[in-house]
C-alpha cells in the first residue's frame, strides 16, 4: 500500500476535507517533503491547468497521481448523472468524460462522489440507480481507454441515499456487470454506516481500488477513536495494493494533519 495527501484548488470547496489547498507547485512540495507517494487532486475542472503542467510537477517532485476528484460538477455547477433534467444528467456526464480525459495521460482514474447525486421527488431510487449504471457503462469504457479504472464511492446517508456501504455497492456494481468500476471505501463514511469497518473492506473485496484514510471526525488518523490496524488488516487480506489518501480536514492545520497521517499511514503499512 502507498501513501497519498489531497490537494485542492476549487474556491468553493475551501472548507472542505483537503489537506492542502496551496498553488499546486507548493502542495507539491510539501507532500514530496513529508515522505507521500502520490497527491490527489480536485480541481474546478478539466481545463484548469495543463496535463503538461502536471506532468512537469510530477518530473520534479517524483510523486504520481493517486486520482483526481469530479466533485467540482457538484459544488460549482450543481451537476449530478442522476438529475431529473435530462440536460442537467448530460452535462455532468460530459464533466466526468472531461476529466476521465484529464487523468488519462496521468495515469490516474477519476472519483465519482458528490455527482452521483440523490434520488427523491418524481425519481424513484431504481430509476436514480438505472441511470447511474448507464452512466457508469459509458464511464467505464471512457476509462478503459486509458487503462485505467474509474471510482465509484459510497456516501453517507448525509450526502447521497443512493448506496452508502461498501459491500452494497460492491454488490449493485456486480450485478449490473460494470467493467472498469471500482469502489472507494472511505473510512469517514464508512464510520457512519458500516457495523464492522473492516468486515465492509473484505464485502468489498477486489473491487475495492481506492482508500480515503481517514479518521471518525474526518481529522487525521489518530486524531478520532478509529483504529486502523484491523482495516489495514482487513485490506491486506483481500490483496489491496492502492493507496491511501488522507482526505481529510487540515486541522488543527494543513501540515500537522498531514504529518500526522504520514505517521500513521507508516506504522500500519511497515
Amino acid at each position: 500500500m502507498k501513501s497519498a495527501v489531497t490537494l485542492c484548488r476549487v474556491a468553493e470547496a475551501a472548507a472542505g476535507p483537503f489537506v492542502f489547498h496551496d498553488p499546486l507547485d507548493a502542495g507539491f512540495e510539501k507532500a514530496a517533503t513529508l515522505g507521500f507517494d502520490a497527491v490527489e487532486l480536485f480541481l474546478p475542472g478539466p481545463d484548469a491547468v495543463e496535463i503538461s503542467e502536471i506532468q512537469a510537477l510530477q518530473d520534479r517532485h517524483g510523486l504520481p497521481i493517486a486520482a483526481v476528484g469530479t466533485g467540482a460538477g457538484m459544488v460549482k455547477h450543481g451537476l449530478s448523472l442522476t438529475d431529473p433534467d435530462p440536460g442537467k444528467r448530460a452535462a455532468a456526464l460530459e464533466f466526468i468524460l472531461a476529466m476521465i480525459d484529464f487523468g488519462g495521460p496521468l495515469k490516474a482514474p477519476a472519483i465519482l462522489g458528490s455527482m452521483q447525486g440523490k434520488w427523491g421527488g418524481d425519481v424513484s431510487r431504481d430509476q436514480a440507480l438505472g441511470w447511474l449504471a448507464d452512466a457508469l457503462r459509458t464511464i467505464g469504457a471512457a476509462s478503459g481507454k486509458h487503462d485505467v479504472p474509474f471510482i465509484y464511492e459510497p456516501l453517507n446517508r448525509y450526502e447521497t441515499n443512493l448506496l452508502n456501504r461498501v459491500g452494497d455497492a460492491a454488490e449493485w456494481v456486480r450485478s449490473e456487470s460494470l467493467d472498469h468500476i471500482v469502489l472507494l471505501a472511505d473510512m469517514f463514511h464508512m464510520n457512519i454506516e458500516e457495523t464492522d469497518l473492516a468486515e465492509a473492506m473484505r464485502a468489498g473485496g477486489d473491487l475495492v481500488g481506492h482508500v480515503h484514510y481517514a479518521d471518525s471526525n474526518r481529522h487525521a488518523m489518530g486524531f478520532g477513536h478509529t483504529d486502523p490496524a484491523p482495516l489495514v488488516a482487513a485490506l491486506k487480506e483481500i490483496g489491496y495494493r492502492g493507496y491511501l489518501s488522507a482526505e481529510i480536514f487540515p486541522l488543527p492545520d494543513a501540515e500537522a494533519a498531514a504529518a500526522q497521517t504520514i505517521q500513521s499511514i507508516k506504522s500500519q503499512i511497515s
